[in-house]
């Protein structure tokens, strides 16, 4: 009798349509779905369904952006090895109400986290390795050991519909000029394999000249992963911003405006973070300043780019916080979130000057999202 039903709807319905529908559905309901039959089995597991379903995720997800003025978002956080998501409602107060809450599947203590579309990047100190994961599905890969000296990014490839890492190594051989010397590799899910890239940009002949890279996770913004790159210059000027589009695989430079450390002493141990802020490419910069009375207070100052690429298009805007501990990204809206030396976890408005706690118990690591990405990534790996 069932085999009976499963051929009557299979004749009502074609497979084109069957597919249409399925790809419109949530993921734990597609989860669920494996085990009617084997044919659904085969159909929800198939790279092609999984990359049919991922770009229907994404382009719901870009026209609701764009129809929804009121849209806040979500933060994600990790606290206690576990990963929190939860909705910004709004306003002045972000108060969050938790949608979900997923158990990190392997052992870590402290780890770096990035997150792409769903996809979470996380290096674990205990047993160096690095991960790539769905929590949505509770599947991960093991993508190679964590080398000493090395910082990641992960980005999504449209135009192939992969994801891809980004690793700068910094290699133990040193050049004559006992300067550091990086390694840039690529590794791309649809192959599974890492690749050694040209690690050079036409603007700046020698990158040997660098003296370190950024150790955060990179920013993934317009089509590129952005990171800071530290040099030998003096008073740290010549520092700069290097980008990576995951289509070409080309670095390139991106200037940082002049005398964007001025007011700041002991320049080189500044702290800068790069961010999107209200649709811009920013960096965040904050360190100890003395105030007129000779007190030593933090300086936050939010440089943004209100041309992408262009110099000249650099505008600063000052914050007024006297103190930060930490500094985690901002919102859609352009509200910074930092940690206070209180550890208490705040939204902070440079605009109106508004801060709100936001009640997040001191997070290892928290990000930003204009909107939950569910996907079935990883799904046919095994």
């Amino acid at each position: 009798m069932m085999s009976k039903l499963r051929n009557l709807s299979s004749e009502r319905f074609p497979h084109d349509l069957v597919i249409d529908i399925l790809t419109r559905l949530p993921v734990k309901s597609l989860i669920r779905f494996r085990c009617v039959s084997k044919s659904c089995y085969s159909t929800i597991t198939d790279p092609i369904f999984i990359t049919k379903h991922l770009n229907l995720q994404l382009n719901n997800k870009a026209k609701s952006l764009s129809s929804n003025n009121n849209h806040y978002g979500f933060l994600l956080y990790t606290h206690d090895k576990q990963l929190y998501t939860a909705a910004c409602n709004g306003g002045p107060t972000l108060t969050l109400t938790e949608v979900s809450k997923f158990q990190i599947p392997f052992p870590v203590d402290h780890y770096m986290v990035d997150h792409c579309n769903g996809m979470f990047l996380i290096y674990g100190n205990r047993d160096a390795l690095i991960y790539l994961w769905n929590p949505n599905i509770q599947k991960f890969k093991v993508l190679a050991d964590g080398p000493n000296g090395f910082t990641l990014g992960l980005a999504y490839h449209c135009q192939n519909n992969d994801f891809k890492i980004l690793k700068i190594v910094l290699n133990s051989i040193f050049n004559n000029n006992t300067r550091p010397r990086f390694e840039a590799k690529v590794y791309t899910l649809g192959t599974d394999l890492w690749r050694r890239i040209e690690f050079s940009v036409e603007s700046v002949p020698n990158l040997g000249s660098i003296l370190d890279m950024q150790y955060e996770p990179f920013l993934f913004f317009n089509g590129a992963l952005h990171f800071m790159a530290y040099t030998w210059g003096k008073n740290n000027t010549n520092n700069f911003i290097l980008s990576f589009d995951v289509n070409d695989e080309i670095f390139r430079e991106i200037r940082l405006p002049e005398n964007y450390l001025d007011g700041l002493i002991f320049a080189e141990q500044a702290v800068h973070r790069l961010v999107v802020f209200k649709g811009s490419l920013a960096l965040i910069v904050f360190g100890p300043t003395v105030d007129e009375d000779g007190e030593v207070l933090d300086k936050c100052d939010v440089w943004v780019m209100g041309q992408y690429g262009v110099v000249e298009s650099w505008i600063k805007k000052t914050v007024g916080l006297e103190r930060i501990q930490n500094f985690f990204g901002c919102t859609e809206s352009g509200q910074l979130l930092i940690i206070m030396p209180s550890g208490r976890m705040v939204s902070y408005d440079p605009e109106s000057l508004y801060e709100n706690s936001i009640g997040i118990p001191s997070p290892n690591w928290l990000g930003y999202t204009t909107d939950l990405m569910e996907s079935l990534v990883l799904l046919d790996h095994k």
